[in-house]
């Protein structure tokens, strides 16, 4: 195999980990966002999302058909995946929607696939009548291994900032306690001193009204 060809199936390789569409955006309380993609008849689509911060971590979601037929429907769920084939050719809508949420926005993760991903051997061209050289090999396994790679790294990316959010608001949350807490403590130590300057005050005014009175 030709330089020319490990290029090809190199550049093949990063475009093909590219196809599957992935989007992180920010639903606002009280809101409700769409998003379109148009699918071929008889293709199949697998549709994947993950709310990543806000609240308790969940939305409604909502998937139809081009016809107004609704495929998938859930409430206040925080991750889910559902794979369906297109009975008609057209463009599908899915929503999310935050509305039963008065005050907190969230983070959502979604991951949409169409099509079934063809063998890495048929997109490469050429005559693949004949047994795949050693590059060839390697070439291919090593695309099936970077898949692989990037599925873990975005599960992980996705747990990682999951992790960091609920870390920043636990550690907001024992802030405002801690700061409670002080609060609280300089209160009672108030308090004490002027209950006992009280009863000092008292016991002053107490001895000078003996003394006037002999």
């Amino acid at each position: 195999m030709d330089h020319c060809s490990i290029v090809y199936i190199l550049l093949f390789c990063l475009i093909k980990l590219s196809v599957c569409g992935e989007l992180t955006f920010e639903l606002p309380d009280n809101e409700k966002m769409c998003f379109y993609e148009s699918v071929e008849q008889g293709e199949q689509a697998t549709l994947e999302f993950q709310v990543i911060t806000g609240g308790n971590y969940d939305v409604d979601m909502e998937l139809t058909a081009p016809n107004g037929q609704v495929l998938y429907k859930d409430i206040k769920k925080q991750y889910d995946t559902f794979t369906w084939t297109a009975q008609t050719k057209g463009i599908h809508t899915f929503c999310f929607s935050n509305e039963f949420s008065t005050f907190t926005h969230k983070i959502v993760y979604f991951d949409l696939t169409v099509g079934e991903e063809k063998p890495a051997v048929e997109e490469m061209g050429g005559d693949h009548q004949t047994a795949m050289t050693l590059m060839e090999t390697s070439s291919v396994s090593i695309f099936e291994s970077l898949k692989v790679v990037l599925d873990f790294q975005t599960h992980h990316r996705l747990r990682e900032a999951q992790g960091r959010a609920f870390a920043e608001d636990l550690n907001e949350r024992v802030l405002y306690w801690s700061i409670g807490e002080s609060l609280v403590v300089i209160l009672i130590g108030i308090g004490q001193i002027l209950v006992l300057r009280s009863f000092f005050t008292n016991t002053h005014k107490t001895s000078a009204s003996t003394v006037r009175a002999s």
